[in-house]
């Protein structure tokens, strides 16, 4: 495995990081497709076993029993020093007021919690997953900036918003000498690109790296097109992968589907693994999480580390990409509906 600077920062990370949503007790998140913690161990410890120091995951997901899992799982297969654990925290996690959200008090609350689930004295990566529009900013960064001081994260990243939002965010955290936020974990694949506008530009000029979430767009790069929906995870997305992907039938995305199994059979490789490589080959990419739930997934996407595509290959699989509305960022699902009624194609979404 061959480590590389998380953006602008010394930290090493691996080029591909596992993300463990798919990892949490059924009976607490994700009943269809998430893995209980006897099936999960094995996963994370082949990822450790080839290579794979980064482990992404959010206090939301199976409502924290995702980062007990992945806690005690390296806590007893890893040397805590040479691996890098992510989290995140923002959605609700109890009904009430203060159960969700970026406020001073929500974020010293969560992150306590997070470090007990964990079994660490310190998160290397809290990411604030969105925004807070209910919240200042500034009491947000500040907050933030306590616990690195506090050493109890030693960097900060933030997820999925408005490019003018994250250029606030990084400007009054430059402004204030707060800890600044080192990483975006952002939607970007080959059927969504719309964050190569604003946002990519964005975290290039200030070496902000990016994680990617859905690298695979939901496992459709990685089937042919009429298999689009044959896992338990496309099945119950529904219409909120319809929401990022637009509408199935769109003529563009089975272009590049198409396209990427076209390339994969030329080569004898799988399609994840031309698909992950193309997301390699963009210079703001530091890591595609991947929600593996076989070895051979894993497997795969470390093995795309090795495939470079030639200008021939890249273009026929960019070239077809029809710019569609950009959902990036919204965060209220009043909002989103409100889009759904108003975007042709999506009033029934």
């Amino acid at each position: 495995m061959r480590y590389h600077k998380l953006g602008s920062t010394g930290l090493d990370v691996s080029p591909v990081a596992i993300g463990a949503m798919t990892y949490g007790d059924p009976n607490r998140g994700h009943p269809v497709w998430s893995l209980d913690e006897e099936a999960s161990r094995p996963l994370i410890r082949h990822a450790l076993d080839v290579g794979i120091n980064f482990f992404d995951t959010a206090n939301l997901y199976s409502y924290g029993s995702s980062e007990e899992i992945v806690g005690r799982a390296l806590h007893d297969f890893a040397d805590r020093d040479e691996v890098v654990i992510a989290t995140k925290l923002r959605h609700p996690m109890r009904p009430g007021p203060n159960g969700r959200g970026l406020s001073r008090k929500a974020i010293m609350t969560e992150v306590e919690h997070s470090l007990r689930r964990l079994r660490t004295d310190y998160i290397d990566l809290y990411q604030i997953h969105r925004n807070d529009r209910a919240t200042p900013w500034e009491e947000t960064l500040e907050a933030l900036n306590d616990l690195v001081k506090a050493g109890k994260v030693r960097y900060l990243g933030a997820s999925s918003m408005r490019t003018w939002e994250f250029a606030k965010a990084l400007t009054l955290q430059k402004q204030h000498g707060w800890a600044r936020f080192v990483s975006m974990q952002d939607h970007y694949n080959l059927l969504a690109r719309e964050e190569e506008r604003e946002m990519i530009p964005l975290c290039l000029d200030e070496g902000v790296g990016t994680l990617i979430w859905s690298p695979l767009a939901r496992g459709r790069l990685a089937r042919p097109w009429d298999e689009a929906t044959s896992t338990a995870r496309a099945a119950t997305d529904g219409a909120y992968a319809d929401l990022l992907y637009t509408p199935t039938e769109d003529a563009s995305n089975r272009a590049i589907i198409d396209a990427v199994g076209t390339i994969a059979a030329e080569r004898g490789v799988s399609r994840a693994q031309v698909a992950l490589a193309w997301l390699h080959s963009r210079p703001v990419v530091a890591a595609p999480l991947v929600g593996a739930n076989t070895v051979a997934q894993i497997d795969d996407a470390v093995a795309s580390l090795e495939i470079r595509l030639t200008d021939e290959e890249t273009a026929s699989v960019e070239r077809p990409y029809t710019p569609r509305y950009d959902f990036q960022g919204i965060s209220d699902e009043a909002e989103m509906q409100r889009i759904r009624e108003q975007v042709p194609g999506y009033a029934n979404a």
